[in-house]
């Protein structure tokens, strides 16, 4: 029997820490390239990126392999990296979109990485690593995520967006969010613990002084009814926090993967998102897998679905499909691991079609997480869409 009575935690990060700064540097990598489109001769589809983003004090390093843009060198990444740096908030110095030194360490890709992709006569576009990848849905919010991920998100982008305005301009841009849920009968009804640490800009400021701040703006997010007496803050609990940012600790790409997927309440893969095209199943693949776990959930065919996927580098169609259900689905999980892959075509260049992410969408996705956004006018988040849902109902009956 699954526990119904628990407590259960999840943290997010900011756009301004230092490894979120070296994700989006390397998702706008990946969106310059499809920005810029192919060289002549080539295809949309044959455009490559896996880029990798180091940030320390005044200094960015983005390395990795390429393949297919026309007219973007090491000027043009180095431009999107200061005005990402600049579009986050980093005017400081020790770090600061206009003086930090950008090198660019980017050569093309492996051609025994790129044989094993590209589709070529018979062959379909294989995937472009071996590797499990995951997706998940429940009912704990209207987004269909985890409520202590959900949650953690939400405070960190609205402090952001009053940081932004200057609305709160003692605010700078790293921090970190922490929220401990209590469960009763698998809901969750109280906050039992708040954890909030931000950046500020004055010695002087105290612990208590951010408290004032940030307070009202996290009882705005969470529901009014799971703040109580009770309920625990730990508001800069260490302290002064005016050095932060890449100029206080060193950021990498892809290294807060349980931030970017359900805050620890699903598993996840072994791969990172950010800095990667969509020919990476590590990406497409658990867009992919949420998309499907989305749509089951919101079919009402369950209150909680994890689905895994599988693949081997080169080949098209999945190794498995495996849906679990936890005990609160109406359907044969069997069943539904044969139907999925029917409704959606779940090789590389099939989740890419149906999904459209050929498209320079991924910079957006780089903080506050990659599931439980709204789908925008632009094609990003387009595997938060519940339209599978009706179909997946017709193909069970």
């Amino acid at each position: 029997m699954a526990r119904s009575d628990y407590l259960f935690t999840s943290e997010s990060v900011s756009e301004g820490h230092p490894d979120k700064v070296a994700d989006r540097i390397s998702d706008e990598v990946v969106d310059l390239f499809f920005r810029e489109g192919p060289k002549e001769g080539m295809s949309p589809w044959d455009i490559r990126a896996a880029c990798e983003t180091l940030c320390t004090t005044n200094r960015v390093v983005i390395a990795g392999e390429t393949r297919g843009p026309k007219k973007v060198g090491a000027k043009e990444v180095e431009e999107v990296a200061r005005a990402a740096i600049k579009d986050i908030g980093y005017e400081q110095d020790g770090f600061h979109w206009k003086n930090a030194q950008v090198e660019v360490l980017l050569h093309a890709q492996s051609a025994h990485i790129a044989q094993g992709v590209d589709a070529s006569g018979n062959k379909d576009e294989g995937a472009g690593d071996q590797g499990i990848m995951f997706g998940y849905a429940c009912r704990e919010t209207p987004a269909l995520m985890p409520a202590p991920l959900f949650y953690s998100h939400k405070i960190l982008e609205l402090l952001a967006k009053v940081r932004k305005s200057g609305k709160e301009n003692t605010l700078l841009p790293d921090a970190k969010s922490q929220v401990t849920l209590r469960y009763a009968n698998g809901k969750p009804v109280e906050a039992t613990q708040i954890v909030l640490s931000t950046q500020h800009a004055h010695e002087s400021q105290t612990s208590a002084d951010i408290r004032k701040i940030v307070e009202p703006y996290i009882r705005e997010t969470l529901p009014k009814e799971w703040i109580n007496e009770k309920t625990v803050w730990h508001i800069n609990p260490t302290g002064s926090f005016v050095i932060g940012g890449p100029d206080g600790d060193c950021g990498l790409t892809g290294r807060k993967i349980i931030v970017d997927t359900y805050g620890g309440a699903a598993p996840h893969g072994g791969g990172a998102f950010s800095g990667k095209d969509s020919t990476k199943v590590d990406r497409s693949a658990a867009y992919a897998a949420r998309y499907l776990a989305k749509n089951v959930v919101a079919a009402g065919l369950a209150d909680r679905c994890t689905i895994q996927l599988a693949y081997a580098i080169g080949v098209a169609e999945p190794l498995s499909v495996y849906v679990d259900l936890h005990g609160t689905g109406n359907v044969d999980e069997a069943k539904l691991e044969k139907i999925l892959p029917q409704v959606m075509n779940l090789k590389p260049r099939g989740i890419r079609e149906h999904l459209d992410l050929n498209k320079p969408i991924f910079a957006r996705t780089s903080a506050y997480g990659h599931f439980g956004r709204e789908p925008d006018a632009d094609g990003g988040f387009s595997w938060e869409k519940t339209d599978l849902a009706a179909q997946i109902k017709a193909a069970l009956s």
